[in-house]
């Protein structure tokens, strides 16, 4: 049992390990893959946990978008960037008002059909009113205020209350007092663009912003003092439209009732064919579907130059903002860590223009759960069929493939129809369903291994049983040559006895010899080699003076409890009378296993068994019931022995001297003589000591 793998043996021992073993292997995976279910529902129930998990599943989800992007140039946008090249040529940020305006009539006089300026004019300055007069001027062009959320707030990343400037571009339709909790933003704080820029168009530029700092959604409409006011994007479509200056314009907010439709819609009354899919908050997702190289940058100190290409911004939409690392307006998406934010605004508005804005299905929680039923069939197959070398690996294989296969179905979704579906509930399913049943189905085999090797070491002796279990079968001989100590005990008349009795009668003698042997030479120090007929054999792994008195103090203990005590003491009625002949000897032996690899047999072979089974069938002619041979006696105190002589043993051609354990006068039976001995140990018994003369070959 030493070769057995610690780990295992440890989890085996796992309170609920046993029971699960106790259970039918398939229910006992049914209780494992239940309880997987279980953990996984208690991780995504602890908020701080299913943050990181959240974290995780948008940032590999979105491997979807960028192991293969669309890097078809976006024409219709171009972002005019306050680079450093501008910052460098115009001079440091934030530029005077006239430089905006000018800006502002370079990109109108281009051609540009719209543009959206993802900054915000908050504080009144010099030029203000020129860099207004050059937006209201423009063919058309919408400015950006930031609505300051609650969830942004509790990441420390603005104030608790913010009320600068003046909201504006607020939509009808939408009721923010009966919106149901959730359904879209609410704020109270806000930084918008002061007083003097009232009639120019607005949309917000206020961000989700995940723990990681990322961005990956926008709300759609955000809720300030009873008022719905749209996003960049948004406001951008209504004044393509040509919405008219002054009114409201007009959308409506509903839930979706398609199965694979989002949680709500929003609907402009512009655009009577398009319908933004929003998630049950009100937000809009950001696609990242198409390659950042895609989009048309232009450095704004070259439009300001006119060296500009005016053919690029012909019925363009034109995103105004800062790219410069230096302003603070970056952000990490899944392209890079360091993005400006103003790309964002030119995805979502690519998105929406495509009507390809990325959303959840509102039955993605069903589809999630239908995945990880599906996972959990495969894992229990797999269980199933764990055995051999290489299906054990099917469980640990499945630990990485099935949530692979997880995030494969959610790239595909989202490339094909652009849904986000999700990934890492049946992910986080698969791992922890797969580890626990790879755990039990160990715990199995080891705990089948363990009750194979229990019941071979209970024909052998451990030692050999877990040599043989840890071996191939080979048809070689395999044996060593050992120093050894012998004990052979037979029943004496035993045939006689059987002949009259029935075959249980006689099997239930034997039992009982069989097992009070086994205890007492094990007691001993020994270990029983077989059992063979009506006698059992013997060995300690050693030829010395501390084996041999084992035996010896065995043999006694043999004859005082076996043969005085139960075949003599208790015989029953009509019992021919039974005897126990048990004889020693040490000196080498063959120990191993010979035989074909089909059928092999543990053996013990040598001269020195030979002379321990004829010293046996000795013990009733010499009426000793213990016999030593010469080699044990030398090892032994000559005070406990007397000689027998010399004899030539049966099958034998050299003689042999025998001797029998020493009985003194004043012990009047066997069953005392162990006691008697032990006595002598203790006092320090000085008599003189019997000198065993060499006999024989040895």
């Amino acid at each position: 049992m030493a070769k057995h793998t610690p780990l295992f043996q440890r989890l085996a021992a796992l309170p609920g390990i046993s029971q699960l073993l106790a259970l039918h292997p398939r229910s006992g995976r049914l209780v494992v893959l239940a309880a997987a279910a279980a953990i996984t529902a208690l991780v995504f129930s602890v908020p701080s946990l299913r943050i990181q998990l959240a974290g995780v599943e948008e940032r590999l989800g979105a491997l979807g978008w960028t192991l293969a992007p669309d890097t078809t140039t976006e024409s219709r946008i171009v972002i005019v960037a306050i680079d450093e090249q501008s910052l460098a040529d115009v001079g440091p940020w934030p530029w005077a008002r006239e430089t905006m305006a000018d800006l502002t009539r370079s990109i109108d006089a281009a051609g540009a059909q719209l543009q959206l300026h993802d900054i915000v004019y908050s504080e009144p300055k010099d030029g203000d009113q020129q860099l207004i007069a050059a937006l209201t001027n423009a063919r058309g062009a919408v400015i950006s205020q930031v609505p300051v959320l609650a969830v942004n707030q509790s990441a420390g990343l603005a104030p608790e209350t913010v009320r600068a400037g003046v909201m504006g571009g607020a939509l009808s339709g939408i009721n923010c007092t009966s919106i149901a909790p959730n359904g879209i933003a609410q704020s109270g704080s806000f930084l918008a663009p002061h007083q003097g820029f009232a009639a120019v168009p607005k949309g917000h530029i206020t961000p989700i912003v995940n723990a990681d700092g990322s961005i990956t959604k926008q709300p759609a409409a955000v809720c300030v003092d009873g008022s719905a006011y749209p996003a960049l994007a948004l406001a951008g479509l209504l004044e393509a439209a040509n919405a008219e200056q002054g009114q409201r314009a007009g959308a409506s907010l509903q839930a979706d009732t398609a199965f694979f439709g989002p949680a709500q819609r929003l609907s402009l009354d512009a655009y009577p064919g398009l319908a933004v899919p929003l998630d049950a908050q009100g937000n809009l997702r950001v696609s990242f579907a198409k390659d950042p190289s895609s989009y048309l940058v232009v450095p704004a100190a070259d439009v300001l130059n006119g060296t500009v290409d005016p053919a690029l911004f012909d019925n363009a939409w034109v995103l105004v903002g800062a790219t410069a690392f230096g302003l603070g307006d970056v952000v990490p998406t899944p392209y890079g860590g360091a993005t400006p934010g103003v790309e964002l605004q030119a995805r979502i508005l690519a998105s929406v223009l495509d009507m390809q804005v990325p959303y959840t299905p509102r039955n993605a929680l069903p589809l999630l759960l239908l995945i990880a039923l599906v996972f959990a069939l495969v894992l229990q197959q797999a269980a199933a069929l764990m055995n051999g070398r290489f299906s054990a690996l099917m469980l640990p294989a499945s630990a990485i493939v099935l949530p692979a296969v997880a995030l494969g179905l959610h790239a595909q979704w989202l490339n094909t129809s652009a849904l986000w579906l999700g990934w890492m509930l049946p992910a986080l399913f698969a791992f922890v369903g797969a580890t626990l049943l790879f755990v039990l189905e160990q715990a199995r085999m080891r705990s089948q291994r363990d009750r194979v090797f229990t019941n071979l070491a209970s024909y052998l002796p451990s030692d050999v049983a877990q040599q043989i279990a840890y071996s191939l079968p080979t048809s070689n001989m395999s044996a060593e040559r050992r120093n050894v100590t012998l004990l052979s005990a037979d029943l004496r008349n035993f045939s006689a006895f059987s002949e009259a009795r029935e075959p249980e009668q006689a099997a239930a003698v034997l039992h009982y010899f069989f097992q009070k042997a086994t205890d007492i030479v094990e007691s001993h120090g020994g270990k029983l080699h077989e059992y063979k007929g009506d006698s059992i054999l013997a060995v300690w792994n050693a030829q010395d003076a501390k084996s041999a008195q084992q035996a010896l103090s065995a043999a006694q203990q043999l004859v005082a409890e076996i043969d005085h005590v139960s075949l003599q003491a208790k015989t029953p009625y009509g019992l021919e009378p039974l005897a126990l002949g048990v004889s020693i000897e040490q000196g080498p032996a063959l120990v191993g296993s010979i035989g074909p690899a089909h059928r092999r047999t543990h053996t013990l072979l040598g001269d020195t068994v030979t002379i321990a089974l004829r010293m046996q069938e000795m013990t009733a002619e010499l009426a000793q019931p213990i016999l030593i041979g010469e080699c044990a006696a030398r090892q032994l105190d000559a005070a406990q022995l007397q000689s027998q002589g010399s004899f030539l043993l049966a099958g034998l051609t050299i003689p042999h001297v025998l001797f029998a354990p020493q009985v003194e006068d004043n012990i009047d039976d066997l069953g005392s003589l162990s006691a008697a001995l032990q006595a002598r140990e203790e006092g320090g018994d000085t008599s003189p000591k019997l000198r065993v003369l060499a006999g024989g070959r040895r």
